[in-house]
């Protein structure tokens, strides 16, 4: 059966199926790609006369191997007035992330289960996750009724059990249908041996889907970017998430809060009296305001919310683990801009929903988090607009794809505190000095030679007659720290705080001497973007980890090496060595008094620059 595409498609239908493994989902989705025309015939051919309908959806090597979907995979298809993107989620514990990629952007959801096991944690799970993700419109697919004989009650029962956890949940729309998928029974036909069923097939469910395509909010445009092809023309190139957008419509422009009113909707094929949502357009504003790619065009009289916090859930992506504290890029529509997650309220379990504390999220968790920006966002919670309530996190490092998060609400703290204007400047504070504030950041292992070189620059300095101060890690970790251990996301927080620390004292023009391992590059990173442009020298302090140990003079290498000190850098803690430091200076071969002699030419040419 190869069956012909509908010659028009009006309706676009993003469909997830979701369930526990071996319950069936591959044969249930070959099955409707079968049913639906979707199967190419050299493909039909290649399965023989009684074919394995699953093996149209499990098509990489790996899972033929081990008998499971381990990726997601998307398929189309057409019933009708309507085209329809199918994700097959995986449906084993370990590909969570997996899942919520698939219901990230769908309408609908069918969740399998097998009839003869009835709801099993797997199948919470992906219920919660869908949930939480949004989708709200699900069909509950009994699957495998022939094995138990069709039989009337173990349906009810099955779907009772499924309705009273499900409106636990929020998912009260809610369809359960008896199947077979091997057999094709109730999937596009019916069988007499399921009589007593009087509802609809799935692909009945499937056709009378009705989703509003039309606009269901005040405009929503994200701003991609500005196009001025001559002197005469400058025009706003955006995509509209949601709302209708028409020539003199009064708009504001956000973060900023910029008043307009839009002038023209300009196309490739003509301007345009009006445009709605998921539409491309360019926009001519009247004032002609500067508008950039991050911005979000928004009806005048109905705002979303501005802010740098917000709480929001968060699916952890990446085998490293969450560290509070470190700077990520967080991607919302167009916008991108460094954020960190600064509080974890709890993890999820999604297996019961249970609340339980969590200092970090590891690979599939699920937090709920405080996020924070470095600049305030215009957003609206996830389930409000998808559009701009998602984001994702990405190390800035690797350029991976971390976490994935919905928002919730923004923290009213984000819109009461406000900078203070000051009367007095950091470059009157640095005048009265007369001198240039700076940070020197020393980094390397333990026993370096950091802080003996730094406490040579800093006196050398003095006796220049010029201000200083010396963060020293140790001396730090008794007072401001001392409540910070030395797992990865204690040391993220110990240089934040230092940073912060290091940002005040350059306010009050200060040059800082900073000596801490400080062993991630993100952090070394994050602050010399805390600092004002060409004030942060990185000076890396170089020395094989060897030499590190036979100096020694804590003894911390020795009690490492005897499990009695753990987390410590070098043994069982990375140490990240700076690429491309301001200054390379390795002891071995470098005395302490000729490395402070190349660091005091350094500041002298940065202080006479």
């Amino acid at each position: 059966m190869t069956g012909s595409r509908a010659p028009a498609c009006d309706v676009l239908v993003r469909l997830v199926t979701c369930g526990s493994v071996d319950d069936g989902k591959s044969t249930l989705i070959g099955r409707l790609l079968y049913d639906a025309g979707a199967v190419p015939e050299d493909q039909l051919l290649a399965l023989g006369d009684d074919p394995d309908l699953s093996r149209l959806v499990d098509g990489l090597s790996a899972e033929r191997e081990q008998g499971i979907t381990i990726d997601v995979a998307y398929r189309y298809f057409d019933l009708g007035d309507r085209r329809f993107i199918l994700a097959d989620a995986p449906g084993h514990e370990q590909y969570t992330r997996n899942m919520v990629t698939a219901a990230s952007g769908a309408d609908v959801a069918v969740v399998l289960i097998d009839a003869r096991n009835g709801i099993l944690t797997q199948t919470r799970r992906h219920s919660r996750l869908l949930a939480l993700m949004g989708v709200r419109r699900l069909v509950l697919a009994v699957n495998k009724m022939d094995l138990v004989d069709w039989s009337p009650d173990r349906f009810d029962e099955i779907r009772a059990d499924f309705r009273g956890f499900a409106a636990e949940l929020g998912l009260d729309d809610v369809t359960a249908i008896p199947i077979s998928a091997r057999h094709g029974v109730n999937i596009a036909t019916r069988s007499d041996q399921a009589a007593w069923y009087q509802g609809p097939t799935l692909m009945d469910w499937l056709r009378a889907i009705r989703l509003d395509a039309a606009a269901t909010g005040p405009l929503r445009m994200m701003v991609q970017g500005t196009i001025r092809p001559h002197a005469d023309f400058r025009g706003a190139a955006a995509w509209i998430a949601d709302g209708e957008v028409r020539p003199g419509q009064a708009v504001h422009i956000l973060p900023s809060g910029v008043a307009a009113t839009v002038d023209r909707i300009v196309t490739r094929d003509g301007d345009l009296e009006t445009a709605g949502r998921h539409q491309a357009v360019t926009l001519t504003l009247i004032p002609d305001v500067d508008v950039s790619r991050g911005d979000l065009i928004v009806a005048a009289d109905r705002q979303p919310g501005v802010a740098d916090q917000f709480e929001a859930h968060l699916v952890w992506m990446s085998y490293r683990p969450l560290l509070p504290g470190r700077s990520y890029w967080l991607k919302l529509g167009t916008t991108t801009l460094p954020a960190q997650v600064s509080d974890i309220r709890h993890r999820i379990n999604v297996d019961t929903g249970e609340h339980q504390a969590a200092r970090t999220l590891e690979l599939n968790d699920i937090g709920y988090c405080v996020v924070a920006v470095t600049t305030p966002i215009a957003f609206e919670p996830y389930m409000t607009s998808r559009s701009l309530g998602g984001f994702i996190l990405i190390d800035r490092m690797t350029e991976e794809t971390v976490g994935a998060g919905m928002i919730t609400r923004a923290l009213h703290r984000s819109a009461n505190v406000r900078p203070q204007a000051l009367h007095v400047s950091r470059d009157q504070r640095a005048a009265l000095k007369r001198q240039k504030p700076m940070v020197l950041w020393f980094t390397g292992l333990s026993g370096a030679g950091k802080s003996t070189i730094a406490n040579r620059v800093e006196q050398a300095l003095l006796d220049q007659g010029l201000h200083t101060v010396l963060l020293d890690g140790d001396n730090l970790r008794h007072g401001l720290n001392r409540d910070l251990g030395f797992t990865d996301a204690d040391r993220v927080e110990n240089i934040r705080r230092v940073t912060e620390v290091a940002r005040l004292m350059t306010e009050a023009g200060l040059i800082v001497l900073v000596s801490f391992i400080s062993p991630f590059r993100a952090e070394r990173q994050m602050a010399r973007e805390r600092m004002a442009p060409g004030e942060f020298i990185e000076i890396f302090v170089d020395v094989p980890l060897a030499v590190a140990e036979q100096r020694d003079t804590k003894g911390l290498y020795a009690k490492a090496r005897a499990g009695q000190l753990p987390h410590f850098t070098g043994i069982d803690s990375p140490y990240e060595a700076p690429e491309s430091p301001d200054l390379h200076i390795d002891t071995t071969t470098c005395s302490p008094e000729a490395a402070s002699s190349r660091i005091l030419a350094l500041v002298q040419s940065r202080q006479d620059g």
